[in-house]
C-alpha cells in the first residue's frame, strides 16, 4: 500500500463518503439482513472491479510448499543412466564452474549418487515416478510435471522468499495475498487466505518457516494469510472469554465501527478500514472455524482415504482435507507448508518420512476434489524452493547419501483447473544439473497459476515506490502455454 497516496485520494469528507460510504453501508445492511434477509449481503472482500481480466478456469488455489527442497532426482525427474556413474567425480564439463554452496565447496570430491529408489511409468500418460509416491502416482494423468524450473536462490531464505512473492527482497505480497487483494473470496465467513503449518515425522531439524511467506507485503495488511495453529485454538483469542455473549460482542464492534470510521474520516488511512474489515471478519470466524475443523460431518470411506493422521491435528493429513473443506467453502488461496525436506545427509530415511507424511493426503485431496466437482475449479501446485545436487553431500554409499541446493534446476507440478494433465515440460541433462530444454523461471510458473485464475501478469500492478509492481516481477516473464489445458 501507498498511505501517502491513499491519504491524497480519501482526504476530504467528500471523497471518503463516495469512494466507502456506499459500501460500508451495504456490508451493515447485508450483516443486519444476514444471509437469508430480504435484501442482498454485501461481500466482505470482493475482487477488483477490472478482475478477473478474462474467463478464469481455476476459482482457487491449493499450493502444496515442500519447505527445504525435495530431492527431484530422488522423486520425479528419472536418470537411471546415473548408476553408471556411481561415486564417480560429476564432470567437470557438466558444473561448468557454477556456483556451489559452501556446505559442498570444501569436500575434496564431488561423487554421483544415483537414486536408490525405484521408478516406474504410470497412467496411460508413462510418466515416470519414484516409488516414495504411490499415492500421487495414481493421479499423473491430471498432473502436468515441470522437471525444469529455476530459481536465482541457492540459500533457504531468498529461495522461499522468491518462491512465494516473485522476489528475494522482503517486504513484497505474497502470491496468495496478491490473490486475496485481486480477486477477494466467495466467503463472507471465512480470510480469502489461509495458511496451515503441518508438523513432519522425519525428526530432521527443519528450516524455519517467515511469516514473509505469507505476507502481504505493501498491500493493505487485511490481505495476510492468516495461519491456523496446528494445536489448541486453530486461531487465538478469536473465541469469546467466559462471560461475553455473541451479542455482547457484536455490540461491542458495532460501537468500536463507529469509532473507527470517525477517526478515518479525519485522517484518510487505508489501514483504519483494514482494522474496521479484520474485526469483523474474527467475529465471523468465532462461528465458522469451529465448523471448519470439524469432521464429524465427513463420512468414514473419505477420512479413511486421507490415511491414519486426518483426525490428529496439525498432521499433513489433516492440513490436506482442511484446504478441501476450505476452497469448498469460498477461500481464495490454502497454502500448506510441510517443512524437514532439507536433506544434507540420510536423505534416503528422511525423505521416505516426509514422503510418508505426504503422498497418501496429496493423492485423496486429489481423488476427494475430482469425486466432488471441485479440481477443475481448484490449482493445486506442489513444489519446494529449489532442488537437489546430483553429487552427494558426506560420505556416500548405495544405501545413504545427501545432497546439497541446487536452484539451475528442479520439479514442480500443477493439477486441476485450467492445466492440461498427463505432461511433463522442460528436461534435464543426464545428470539432472543443467536444463537441456525449456526451462522455466519460476516467475513464468507465477505468471502461469495467475494465467489459470483469469490474471493477465503484466496488467495486475500495483504502484509502490514509484514502480508499477507485480508478482512476477519487472522483468519480462512469460506464461507456459504448454501447460494449459
Amino acid at each position: 500500500m501507498n498511505p501517502l497516496l491513499d491519504l491524497q485520494v480519501l482526504q476530504t469528507r467528500r471523497q471518503f463518503f463516495g469512494n466507502s460510504g456506499v459500501r460500508l453501508g451495504s456490508v451493515a445492511l447485508g450483516s443486519m439482513l444476514g444471509a437469508g434477509g430480504k435484501a442482498f449481503a454485501a461481500q466482505m472482500n470482493p475482487a477488483l472491479a477490472d478482475l478477473p481480466h478474462f474467463a478464469p478456469k481455476a476459482k482457487s488455489i491449493i499450493y502444496l510448499h515442500m519447505n527445504g527442497a525435495p530431492s527431484q532426482i530422488d522423486l520425479w525427474d528419472y536418470k537411471p543412466n546415473l548408476q553408471e556413474h556411481f561415486d564417480k567425480d560429476l564432470p567437470e564439463s557438466v558444473r561448468n564452474g557454477q556456483r556451489i554452496t559452501t556446505m559442498t565447496s570444501g569436500q575434496a570430491r564431488l561423487p554421483v549418487a544415483p537414486s536408490k529408489f525405484k521408478f516406474a511409468q504410470h497412467g496411460n500418460c508413462g510418466t515416470w515416478v519414484s516409488e516414495l509416491l504411490p499415492y500421487t502416482a495414481k493421479h499423473v494423468d491430471d498432473i502436468a510435471v515441470v522437471k525444469t524450473v529455476h530459481t536465482n536462490a541457492i540459500n533457504h531464505d531468498p529461495a522461499c522468499t522468491f518462491v512465494m512473492t516473485g522476489s528475494e527482497v522482503p517486504g513484497k505480497p505474497s502470491l496468495g495475498s496478491w490473490l486475496s487483494y485481486g480477486l477477494g473470496s466467495e466467503s463472507n465467513d471465512l480470510p480469502a487466505f489461509v495458511v496451515l503449518t503441518p508438523i513432519w515425522s522425519s525428526g530432521a531439524a527443519a528450516q524455519a518457516l517467515f511469516t514473509r511467506m505469507w505476507s502481504s507485503g505493501f498491500l493493505a495488511s487485511s490481505h495476510n494469510g492468516v495461519a491456523l495453529r496446528s494445536t489448541g485454538d486453530p486461531v487465538l483469542y478469536v473465541q469469546n472469554p467466559p462471560g461475553v455473549a455473541a451479542s455482547d460482542r457484536r455490540v461491542m464492534l458495532d460501537a468500536l465501527a463507529t469509532l473507527n470510521r470517525k477517526r478515518f474520516d479525519e485522517l484518510g488511512d487505508p489501514e483504519i478500514q483494514t482494522r474496521i474489515a479484520q474485526y469483523e471478519m474474527a467475529f465471523r470466524m468465532q462461528s465458522s472455524v469451529p465448523g471448519l475443523v470439524d469432521l464429524a460431518s465427513e463420512s468414514k470411506e473419505t477420512l479413511e482415504m486421507y490415511g491414519p493422521e486426518v483426525q490428529k491435528p496439525g498432521t499433513f493429513a489433516a492440513s490436506a482435507i482442511l484446504a478441501r473443506r476450505m476452497v469448498e467453502r469460498g477461500v481464495r488461496a490454502v497454502q500448506i507448508l510441510h517443512r524437514g525436506w532439507d536433506q544434507h545427509g540420510n536423505l534416503p530415511r528422511d525423505i521416505a518420512s516426509q514422503c510418508y507424511d505426504t503422498d497418501q493426503p496429496i493423492g485423496a485431496l486429489l481423488t476427494d476434489l475430482k469425486q466432488r466437482g471441485l479440481l477443475d475449479s481448484t490449482l493445486v501446485v506442489w513444489g519446494g524452493e529449489f532442488g537437489r545436487t546430483v553429487y552427494s553431500q558426506g560420505t556416500l554409499t548405495k544405501e545413504n547419501y545427501g545432497r546439497d541446493h541446487h536452484p539451475r534446476n528442479f520439479c514442480m507440478w500443477m493439477a486441476g483447473g485450467g492445466i492440461k494433465g498427463g505432461i511433463s515440460y522442460g528436461e534435464t541433462d543426464d545428470f539432472s544439473y543443467n536444463i537441456a530444454s525449456n526451462p522455466c523461471h519460476i516467475n513464468d510458473l507465477n505468471a502461469t497459476i495467475l494465467h489459470c485464475l483469469g490474471i493477465d501478469h503484466e496488467r495486475f500492478t500495483y504502484k509502490f515506490q514509484g514502480l508499477d509492481q507485480r508478482l512476477t516481477g519487472v522483468e519480462e516473464q512469460h506464461v507456459v502455454k504448454e501447460l494449459l489445458a
